[in-house]
């Protein structure tokens, strides 16, 4: 086993050598790309779908500010009733990241189900693994035990497979996601897609967000606006998108969307792992303007008030590990420490936005006693127990955190 693991190790070493030896010499036999140019200064969208997507930094306030005023005409009388003060509670979710732990998320929402008090979301985001869960959930509890065979029965060959040495050195990935395609696949069809559709027009939203790695920002995608479109082209896309989130940079090749600019020009954008930017997030930036949009068409948003909800299946507290003295060690432990530092500063944000607007702000996450102990990337007993673990969490009725971990105030509850 001792020499098996010190080959492979040597293998790996000679990759990253090779590989840099070879981006320096220019050398590839990858396809030459089209991408947007550095200097353009136009927008690009995808063609004939210019009202899928925002940058979430920078949304368009004519297209994705309708979307969300729209929505307030689309829903049913008794969706959503007001209370006694006559202010309708609109209930969100965010999903975050978290890969294998997402099993966590799964358990969670079934328990949650069970338990009764689940609410009807009125906006679910989702990035990463959490992308699908934020579909699984925006089409309702009959979709928990699908999400619950999901993230309990897989291991890592149902997700990757390894390349071989010559498409590591030539290639754009480590892995093939290809498993993980066909499993995608299986679950996007027509069917689930019309049922997202369904959903948009009764005045409900889904957010999927990706990561324009040309442009280093962070997409969001209107999954219920692209169901809508109901051309031959949008299984295929809403299939990407949902790949492109979950596609780790450098395990996973990144995801090309063909993108063309009002003169006509195609170009292509590579996309990744949403989880690069934002560990989770919300639509909180297009939400900040909207004040004058919503008078013009006779909103009244004194009316409405969010109430956010995190599910976040990763961990909040520094989980102390004794780490091998190798490259491969080292780097997968430097990343998570990077990736739970993300969790923490993201949380931060949304529960400081929250608070200049008075929402009502609650934190779900993987409790700090539970120790994982993963023999592989994607181990299913180990999902197995984090599964247990949300699920029993949540149906016996969660103590939502009112505050993110480690602020002064926690204790206040």
């Amino acid at each position: 086993m001792r020499a098996i693991r010190t080959k492979w190790m040597s293998g790996f070493l000679a990759v990253i050598f090779m590989t840099s030896v070879l981006s320096m010499q220019g050398c590839s036999t990858l396809r030459p790309r089209n991408a947007v140019p550095i200097d353009f200064s136009g927008e690009v969208a995808i063609k004939g779908m210019p009202d899928i997507r925002f940058d979430i930094d920078n949304p368009n306030p004519i297209v994705m500010q309708k979307s969300l005023i729209d929505s307030f005409e689309e829903e049913g009388e008794n969706d959503y009733p007001a209370n006694a003060l006559g202010i309708k509670i609109y209930p969100a979710l965010a999903v975050s990241a978290g890969g294998p732990k997402g099993a966590y998320g799964a358990g969670f929402l079934k328990g949650w189900s069970e338990e009764g008090s689940r609410p009807h979301f009125k906006i679910i985001t989702g990035v990463s693994s959490g992308a699908l869960i934020a579909l699984a959930t925006f089409l309702g509890k009959d979709y928990d035990e699908q999400l619950e065979e999901f993230f309990t029965t897989m291991s890592t060959k149902d997700i990757m497979k390894q390349n071989n040495l010559f498409s590591i050195l030539f290639g754009e990935a480590f892995m093939s996601p290809a498993p993980l395609v066909k499993k995608i696949s299986g679950i996007v069809d027509e069917k689930l897609v019309a049922k997202v559709a369904e959903q948009h027009r009764r005045g409900r939203r889904l957010f999927i967000g990706t990561v324009n790695l040309d442009a280093q920002k962070f997409v969001v995608w209107d999954m219920g606006a692209l169901a809508c479109k109901g051309s031959p082209d949008s299984l295929d896309l809403f299939r990407k998108i949902l790949l492109a989130s979950s596609s780790m940079p450098m395990m996973f090749p990144p995801t090309y969307f063909k993108v063309s600019a009002a003169s006509g020009e195609l170009y292509d954008e590579m996309h990744v792992d949403g989880g690069a930017m934002r560990q989770v997030f919300y639509i909180d930036q297009l939400t900040k303007n909207m004040e004058r949009a919503v008078k013009v068409s006779g909103v009244d948003l004194s009316k409405f008030r969010p109430k956010l909800y995190i599910l976040s299946t990763g961990y909040m507290t520094p989980n102390r590990q004794r780490v091998k003295n190798n490259l491969v060690s080292i780097g997968k432990r430097s990343l998570e420490t990077l990736q739970a530092e993300a969790y923490i500063g993201d949380i931060y944000r949304l529960y400081a936005f929250s608070q200049r607007r008075g929402w009502d702000f609650n934190l779900a996450y993987i409790p700090f006693d539970f120790k994982p102990n993963p023999k592989e990337f994607f181990d299913p007993k180990e999902m197995q127990r984090l599964f247990k673990c949300g699920y029993d969490d949540a149906v016996n009725g969660y103590h939502w955190h009112k505050t993110p971990p480690g602020y002064a105030a926690e204790d206040e509850n």
